[in-house]
């Protein structure tokens, strides 16, 4: 009998035990055997038990040393691209957010955009300094973005998009500021407007419901609640306001100043970045709204720039997105009653967070103005960008106390 012979055996015998035994014991038990069998001993084994070399040679070593290695099956095979680069997936969303729109019907959560991934390729190896070889393929990006519930949308050419000659500088500038703002902790980003009108009574709104619901056959019926948000927009937070009058322009500075004070934000040094879209209760040139925010940034100290979108381009406004989040939760329900609105927000997720919600029972009067001797004072305390007069205006306390008379800026 040949001394193979007996050594086949031998594996045929140990083979099945040493398949049963966990990675480590096995690789041990294949190493004690190597060292036992002598010259040849790994290329035995390996062959032997269906093993690499290597896999010998590291049991050979824990034997030596006698200690044995820690198997990482986690650390094997190809990493993400996310995990490679941690930072990606949030500079594509700061590369993608201001040039994406809400749902206009308010149907899904996706944010439509023109941009291409090609593009986004490129603005990260012009904002952030990448070099080809470190990015991954148009593909892996692809599939990011989708991710992130972008989506690419192209404008039919039967419904032209109207557009001021100042659009892209105005978008432009928009990113600049939120890029800024990005990157600057003691800049806080808000973004504000007034969603349209609600319907209050038993009426259908075209929504669906699990549950049968019976609305009146008829729309009649003149009450209606307004809501009007806040978002935070590095916090991912935003506050509701709901009114049954019309939301003029010292009840967004109220409501504006509510929500600086209860987020912690008054004494805190920090500036104000806010982004509207220039409604006639909002806009630069509304001489009271004006009034009011020279008024707060005097009392609370805070630095305010005003970021407006340009005309027919409100669905940019980041806010956009939460009325798109209670539309679609309050769809199939019938808003009979203001508390009705408010557990509806408030069970409403926007950003895997909670809405909060606030029921405002005081009445505003209506087309309040300042005299055009005061506005002048109002008017020069503010600095406002050259072109873009009207969609980019900077408060600030110090300037508004030194370019008001006291009697203004103190009042």
């Amino acid at each position: 009998m040949s001394l193979s012979e007996p050594l086949e055996k031998v594996k045929q015998i140990i083979k099945p035990i040493m398949d049963k035994l966990p990675g480590g014991a096995k690789r041990s038990c294949a190493a004690e055997i190597a060292l036992a069998y002598g010259s040849g001993g790994q290329t035995f084994a390996s062959e032997a038990f269906g093993m690499s070399r290597n896999t010998v040679r590291k049991g050979e070593r824990e034997i030596e040393g006698g200690e044995a290695v820690e198997d990482r099956f986690d650390q094997r095979g190809r990493k993400k691209t996310t995990e490679k680069l941690p930072e990606l997936e949030g500079q594509i969303k700061a590369i993608m957010d201001s040039q994406s729109q809400a749902d206009p019907k308010f149907q899904t959560e996706r944010l439509y955009t023109d941009m291409t991934v090609e593009e986004v390729h490129g603005q990260l190896i012009k904002r952030y300094g990448y070099k080809e070889q470190e990015l991954p393929t148009n593909r892996t990006l692809n599939t990011i973005v989708d991710g992130l519930k972008y989506t690419v949308r192209s404008v039919k050419k039967s419904e032209p998009i109207k557009k001021l000659e100042e659009t892209e500088l105005i978008f432009e500038n928009i990113n600049r500021v939120h890029e800024i703002a990005a990157n600057d902790d003691s800049i806080v980003r808000l973004s504000a407007d007034t969603k349209d009108r609600a319907k209050k009574g038993r009426f259908s709104r075209g929504g669906k419901s699990r549950v049968e619901v019976k609305a009146y056959d008829h729309d009649f019926g003149d009450e209606y609640i307004v809501p009007f948000g806040i978002m935070d927009v590095k916090e991912q937070s935003t506050q509701v306001y709901l009114s049954e009058t019309k939301v003029t322009a010292d009840f967004m500075v109220d409501r504006l100043i509510e929500f600086w004070v209860s987020r912690g934000y008054a004494g805190s040094g920090k500036k104000l970045l806010l982004n509207l879209d220039n409604g006639p209760e909002n806009s630069s040139r509304r001489t009271q709204f004006i009034k009011r925010l020279e008024e707060f940034s005097i009392d609370y100290d805070v630095e305010i720039t005003l970021a407006y979108y340009p005309p027919y381009h409100s669905k940019y406004n980041p806010i956009e997105r939460v009325w798109g989040a209670i539309e679609r939760h309050w769809g199939g329900a019938l808003l009979d009653t203001e508390e009705t609105m408010k557990r509806y927000i408030e069970t409403t997720t926007y950003s895997q967070k909670y809405l909060s919600a606030e029921i405002i029972d005081a009445e505003y009067e209506t087309g309040v103005k300042v005299n055009k001797k005061d506005m002048k004072f109002y008017e020069k305390a503010l600095e406002r960008i050259a072109g873009l007069e009207d969609y980019f205006v900077r408060i600030s306390p110090k300037r508004c106390i030194e370019t008001l008379p006291y009697h203004l800026a103190y009042c």
